[in-house]
């Protein structure tokens, strides 16, 4: 049996508190000194900056910014110089798009595609018999992480990675990182349309 989360939660009272808990609440089972250590962890000094010019643009800009100007508005309050792109080569065109902007608003840009240092799937243990849709040279966001960090980026924004492509670049990226382009091939990169048709279809089940 699943062990109830917010995901389960239908109240939502953390968000405007103006109702009640539910039993199985997280707010609610953590304990005091658990949320003062977190807390804590907000007076870091770029944790702060990073919170409070986050909620500086969504209240200015709510409704009116996409989300490349608010990649841009948040590179230029938080004072970055540099900006990494770690791309994937299908959306290199959009990548170098982005790449103009960046530069048009005073940033310098570095970027690194998925396929740099490329070597064979191959060589990491990938079945030969995986590799016949998508060809031999493996993606490599580890190197991607690696070269923008070598290169000194303030912040680097992914551009469509693969699932799991894209947790290691998170994983070894030495700067902040945002996610620009979440690749979704089949939903013209856009991954919540697939929950919106779920959402449309479970409810036309109960209906019927």
């Amino acid at each position: 049996m699943n062990e109830k989360s917010c995901v389960d939660c239908g109240v939502l009272n953390c968000h405007k508190m103006d109702k009640e808990y539910p039993d199985f609440c997280l707010t609610t089972a953590l304990s005091e000194e658990t949320i003062d250590k977190v807390r804590k962890l907000y007076e870091d000094e770029e944790n702060n900056r990073v919170s409070v010019i986050s909620a500086e643009i969504e209240n200015e800009f709510y409704l009116r910014y996409t989300r490349v100007e608010e990649v841009v508005e948040f590179a230029k309050r938080m004072g970055y110089n540099k900006i990494g792109i770690a791309t994937c080569v299908g959306l290199i065109e959009e990548s170098r798009i982005l790449a103009k902007i960046l530069r048009k608003n005073g940033f310098e840009v570095y970027g690194a595609v998925c396929k740099i240092g490329s070597f064979l799937k191959t060589d990491v243990g990938v079945a030969p018999e995986d590799i016949t849709r998508t060809g031999a040279v493996m993606c490599n966001p580890i190197m991607q992480a690696m070269v923008l960090n070598e290169h000194g980026t303030d912040f680097n924004v992914v551009m469509g990675l693969c699932v799991g492509h894209d947790s290691l670049f998170y994983k070894y990226s030495d700067a902040l990182v945002t996610t620009l382009v979440a690749k979704d091939r089949v939903m013209a990169h856009n991954p919540v349309g697939a929950l919106y048709q779920a959402k449309a279809y479970y409810k036309k089940l109960t209906q019927d």
